[in-house]
């Protein structure tokens, strides 16, 4: 009926969404928009493809997970059993309990520390820092949290810190693919 104007993928590969393309060109249908994926300090297999894909192609990439189920808040660290996305939602954390995970989030934790940021003030401004990134989907459980996703919007990471977090990334790459 011509109601679709355009659409957004999620969770979708390069080459399915070269194909979502083709299809959209050859059967003047609606072309993708936007991809949802997700991409976080523990989780930058985004960047290999997907983030060219839709750089070059105009797609909006609206990561999800910007804090890796929270662990990137650093909390899990100290109380495994923190109210939580985890707690509330045991079965879809299964990605962030592979062993790389908590020693990337401590040196993670450090780094921000030193910043004078929290662990997700410095995760989320990461995110926020690709040049792919259009928007981002945030998540909070409490309001003062939500106040602080929203905050680190603001910071810009100066290029020593985003070199240590390339280097964290190099010893733990991508944990929680």
């Amino acid at each position: 009926d011509g109601k679709i104007r355009c659409l957004g993928l999620s969770n979708e590969t390069p080459w399915g969404t070269m194909e979502f393309l083709r299809l959209a060109r050859e059967h003047n249908l609606p072309r993708v928009v936007s991809m949802q994926n997700a991409y976080n300090l523990l989780n930058r297999s985004f960047e290999n493809g997907m983030s060219e894909v839709c750089f070059r192609e105009q797609i909006g990439a609206i990561p999800y997970s910007p804090l890796g189920f929270g662990h990137l808040s650093g909390k899990y660290v100290k109380d495994p059993a923190a109210p939580g996305r985890i707690t509330q939602y045991p079965g879809f954390g299964q990605r962030y309990t592979k062993a790389n995970v908590e020693p990337a989030v401590r040196a993670y934790a450090a780094l921000a520390e030193k910043l004078s940021l929290s662990p997700a003030a410095l995760a989320q401004a990461f995110v926020n820092s690709r040049f792919f990134v259009t928007s981002t989907i945030i998540g909070a459980t409490s309001m003062a949290q939500l106040k602080e996703n929203i905050a680190a919007f603001a910071i810009e990471l100066p290029a020593d810190a985003l070199q240590e977090i390339e280097a964290i990334h190099l010893r733990y790459t991508n944990p929680a693919p």
